[in-house]
């Protein structure tokens, strides 16, 4: 059965369902609120001359006003081709004065490959409560065995377990598959309680731009970028 889209072209009966459930679900996006406050006041002219110790203020107080899981990031990486790619993470550690930031993951996995062929990433953190937003990028280093054990083996028994489960992103055949390598991992850490996987890795970015974007219900928004000039840095206002 074919129909008419809204130019006149034929569509079957499918793509138009599918095109008109696309567009209510737009006009239900649209609808949506945005921004609807009240949010955090923030003045750049008051803002520290580095940007570390902003980034701490703004988590400081995401953590004080309930802000769900703040501590969650969103890393970006790139192939050896070029290819972006993109996954939400834990902020595993931060030194505020070097404006730096640790992060894990398994080397073999689809993160870990980009970060031996380009060790450059960037960071992205919203907080939709308070309509902020902050941007590091930087290159990336790998901390050493010491950082790797003490990240890992400070986690939960079902994050350390986890870590044994399977091989991460290799193609998985089914439930069954992941219930016998779940019960193996089990096994594995009540037996050895402090080993480590061999593919463990902690990164750590170390910024040379970063950006605070405060949001504002009128559309004022701020944007203040940073950017690293020696063992200083320069700061920038920008167009939103």
């Amino acid at each position: 059965m074919q129909g008419r889209d809204q130019d006149g072209d034929a569509v079957d009966g499918g793509s138009a369902g599918s095109a008109a459930a696309d567009r209510e679900l737009l006009d239900r996006i649209r609808a949506a609120p945005v921004l609807a406050g009240p949010l955090p006041h923030f003045d750049p002219d008051t803002a520290p001359a580095a940007p570390g110790p902003l980034f701490a203020d703004w988590l400081d107080r995401a953590l004080a006003d309930g802000v769900p899981e703040p501590q969650i990031v969103t890393l970006s990486t790139a192939a050896a081709d070029g290819t972006p790619s993109a996954r939400v993470l834990l902020l595993r550690g931060l030194d505020s004065a070097d404006c730096a930031f640790v992060f894990a993951g398994d080397s073999g996995s689809g993160k870990g490959q980009d970060l031996a062929a380009r060790p450059v990433a960037a960071l992205t953190w919203y907080w939709p409560a308070h309509g902020r937003q902050i941007r590091m990028a930087g290159p990336v280093d790998v901390l050493g065995e010491e950082a790797t054990r003490r990240d890992y083996l400070g986690r939960s028994p079902a994050a350390r377990i986890a870590g044994f489960t399977g091989r991460t992103s290799a193609p998985l055949d089914g439930p069954g598959e992941y219930e016998r390598e779940h019960r193996a991992a089990e096994a594995l850490v009540a037996a050895e309680p402090g080993r480590v996987p061999a593919t463990h890795t902690v990164y750590r970015l170390r910024a040379r731009e970063a950006e605070f974007f405060q949001a504002d219900p009128a559309r004022w928004h701020l944007r203040l970028r940073y950017t690293r000039d020696g063992d200083g840095w320069t700061r920038t206002l920008l167009w939103p």
